[in-house]
């Protein structure tokens, strides 16, 4: 295993080398800490984003319960717990906005201790799939043949915190990072609708151009990602366990998701994160490109 200072400086060696040559690109910071103790590592995560003044603000909180899997599939308990006492203590109102993917979002949040854990920490959950279609928004994007609707709770809130995992994707996305948690937040299915909005997705050619139009219609106040442990192949429900042993945070889900690519690398990982440059990474590139695209709110 390698020591914390010798991870850090080939981390730091690798996503160089990768970016190195791309010309100019905007800065963007990327907070890494090399730790297990959660509470500890996000606490001090967090004061990187101070003099950011949470205080009276209504915090919408993502994070990612795709399925009942244990950790690194979903957000470890811990992590939650974490996020969400260090928002209350800068006074913040909080609530947990969730979909699942691969399962019925209330089951999950009860199997994965998420619902008892809200009501002794005091804060709300909303279950998106029980949303009626006046609670939602929608966005005429590019490449969705109706559009995608948005949660007016995340549209509403004063700021918006998500976390993710440390993962690849076997069902198209390639990864799954701070970029791909966010299809997460957006309809499968309204009832008054019947259409599937999921379905659409995974069959669509376009699926990676559709994830990066979603992420252009939000920006969170920053995002945490958890790599004390990830999948390097396989994902996002199992897949093969790497321990990188680190904690992540930006305000920029780009800068983020490129260094986590750059994590999988170092362990070893699938052909498709591991081919080309990291900004060539169709997410990445993709959502470097929508973010300048304004979108209609139908």
């Amino acid at each position: 295993m390698a020591s914390r200072r010798d991870f850090l400086k080939l981390l730091a060696a690798s996503f160089f080398s990768i970016i190195s040559g791309m010309g100019k690109i905007s800065e963007s910071k990327v907070y890494i800490i090399k730790t297990t103790d959660r509470r500890n590592g996000i606490k001090e995560l967090l004061n990187k984003f101070e003099p950011l003044s949470l205080s009276g603000k209504k915090v919408a909180l993502k994070a990612n319960y795709n399925s009942s899997d244990p950790f690194p599939a979903s957000t470890h308990i811990d992590t939650l717990a974490a996020i969400v006492d260090e928002l209350k203590q800068r006074n913040a109102g909080v609530v947990l906005a969730e979909r699942s993917g691969m399962g019925d979002t209330e089951s999950v949040l009860l199997d994965l201790g998420v619902m008892e854990h809200s009501r002794k920490q005091g804060y709300d959950v909303v279950i998106l799939d029980e949303l009626k279609s006046s609670e939602w928004v929608r966005y005429e994007g590019n490449h969705w043949i109706r559009g995608f609707l948005f949660p007016q709770v995340f549209k509403e809130a004063d700021a918006i915190v998500q976390t993710c995992c440390l993962k690849t994707h076997r069902f198209g996305g390639h990864f799954t990072m701070s970029l791909k948690n966010s299809v997460g937040m957006v309809a499968k299915y309204v009832r008054e609708e019947g259409y599937n909005y999921m379905s659409e997705l995974h069959s669509s050619r376009y699926q990676r151009l559709m994830i990066a139009e979603i992420n252009a219609v939000y920006h969170p106040e920053f995002v945490i990602m958890d790599g004390i442990k990830g999948f390097s192949s396989g994902g996002p429900d199992r897949g093969t366990l790497i321990e990188p042993g680190i904690l992540l945070a930006s305000k920029d889900r780009v800068a983020l998701d490129a260094v986590g690519v750059a994590v999988l690398r170092i362990f070893g990982t699938t052909n498709e994160v591991s081919m080309g440059g990291i900004f060539r990474q169709e997410q990445i590139i993709l959502k470097r490109r929508i973010s300048a695209f304004r979108y209609r709110v139908s």
